[in-house]
């Protein structure tokens, strides 16, 4: 009797040995899986804090402007985390440089965070070469000191939420890039963790959106000043020029609807019948939608398309918001899409690459923001060159639209608060409709000289009103203070 029940006892026992068996198998699968298909996710994982006293045990590379003015640098200190990060640069840089915190990094500090903590290949290998201790390089931009000043305390002048950028139309060098209100990075520099997490939910929670970058990553409705591209478009196809006269009637009825949509201060434009070129110094909005009604909403969309927009965009170091130009349209909706409203939408950086086409006579110099990474001791790792992007409008397009441009500026034009003396400069002005009962925005874009460009710039005023008198004064100060 012994053996039957010692066979029964077996059963069970073999069981529990199978089940033993299995779930060491799956353990060591499970270890198996984190230390080599999860382990990089792990040591990037922000909560990891062998990782976060590794960041702040070597010291970081620098962020530098173009004249080597420092905008974030690292300071030893005694404690588990040997370097803090410091920004000297303060909010006026803050959009670019973003912040290093002890849970992650925003800006260009996260753009670059190889090349800056020094883990990059090309400057480890510098690095160990030339017999240094472990550090990261440190990366030059492209921002003008001087540019990025007067973006800033235009748009802080003005007491209204905005953006502006600059850009050299001949290289594609990101002269400025301001966003307001801004925060000081500063204060995610803290090693305690429970300040960091009370002052990024307070940043988080106010209303004025201090950490969203306006100038790369918030779009808004151009106005007119997408009527560059709608007068693009009617130049492209050869049977429209400056000297074309077109119908612009002082109300007009949009199609399918009884919404009337007037210009300006509902008044007329010239004498119902002005040319293109008139129409475009007078920004008149119902010689622009008839125009967009005459072209129909493919040869507009390309033509946007061609300008950036509906495209991931540039790689600028950045994120970078999609402009949209809007499908499937009816004909009303392609009416006011052709003077920049309905659900047209960019960013402050594509209404300046929109001038910066123009400036460039229609080949777009891709955009850049670092200029160069260099070690500590001044030898260049990378030096970022030009490079031209497809082509945008034909040269004669270009140079059509410059000549209008440039009467925007003069007497009687729409946007003369952005004029230079001695310096032609061609410009749009915009005023774009936002929601029901708030002010509208300011929007201006321009390039200077006309004749030979050195800086396109785009300026947006969220509620400021009109782009002439509020935007375009922020444009004349950072033109200038390039052109000095």
């Amino acid at each position: 009797m012994a053996a039957p029940r010692a066979t029964r006892m077996n059963i069970p026992l073999r069981r529990v040995a199978v089940a033993c068996a299995l779930m060491i198998f799956a353990l060591m699968g499970k270890v198996s899986e984190i230390q080599t298909l999860r382990a990089n996710s792990l040591a990037d994982d922000p909560r990891n804090l062998r990782a976060m006293i590794d960041r702040f045990a070597h010291p970081r590379g620098d962020i530098l402007l173009r004249d080597n003015t420092v905008l974030a640098t690292g300071t030893r200190q005694a404690g588990m985390f040997r370097y803090r990060r410091v920004y000297p640069g303060g909010p006026m840089y803050a959009p670019v440089t973003g912040h290093l915190s002890i849970y992650g990094a925003t800006g260009v500090e996260r753009a670059e965070d190889e090349v800056l903590s020094g883990a990059d290949p090309k400057v480890r290998v510098r690095t160990l070469v030339g017999g240094q201790a472990e550090q990261g390089a440190s990366v030059r931009l492209t921002i003008d000191s001087r540019a990025q000043r007067a973006a800033y305390e235009g748009l802080r002048a003005t007491g209204h939420k905005g953006a502006a950028v600059a850009v050299d139309p001949s290289t594609g060098a990101i002269l400025a890039l301001a966003s307001y209100p801004s925060y000081d990075p500063n204060v995610y520099a803290t090693f305690d963790g429970e300040a960091l997490a009370d002052t990024d939910e307070r940043l988080r929670a106010d209303a004025t959106r201090p950490l969203l970058n306006r100038a790369t990553e918030h779009t808004y409705p151009p106005g007119s000043a997408f009527k560059i591209v709608t007068t693009a478009a009617a130049l492209g196809t050869g049977n429209i020029s400056p000297e074309t006269s077109v119908a612009a009637p002082t109300r007009l009825t949009l199609p399918g609807t009884t919404t009337l949509l007037g210009n300006a201060g509902g008044e007329a434009c010239g004498n119902g019948r002005p040319t293109l070129a008139v129409a475009f110094r007078l920004s008149c909005n119902t010689a622009f939608a008839v125009l967009g009604l005459q072209l129909g909403q493919r040869v507009l969309r390309a033509q946007a398309e061609a300008f950036g927009f509906n495209g991931a965009g540039p790689g600028i170091a950045l994120p970078l918001a999609r402009s949209v130009y809007p499908v499937r349209l009816d004909a009303a909706q392609t009416a006011m899409s052709a003077i920049g409203q309905f659900d047209v939408r960019a960013t402050p950086f594509e209404i300046t690459m929109i001038a910066a086409a123009v400036a460039s006579r229609g080949v777009i110099m891709r955009p850049y923001l670092v200029a160069e990474v260099v070690l500590r001791d001044g030898t260049v790792v990378s030096v970022t060159d030009p490079e031209s992007m497809p082509r945008t409008i034909s040269r004669d397009v270009a140079d059509q639209l410059t000549a209008m441009m440039v009467t925007v500026t003069g007497p009687g034009g729409t946007g003369s608060a952005a004029a230079l003396p001695g310096i032609d400069v061609a410009a749009k002005t915009g005023t774009a409709e936002n929601a029901a009962g708030a002010a509208d925005h300011a929007v201006f874009t321009a390039f200077a000289p006309a004749d030979e460009p050195r800086v396109a710039v785009g300026v947006v005023v969220e509620n400021g009103g009109f782009g002439g008198d509020v935007a375009a004064p922020i444009a004349r100060d950072i033109m200038k203070a390039v052109l000095d």
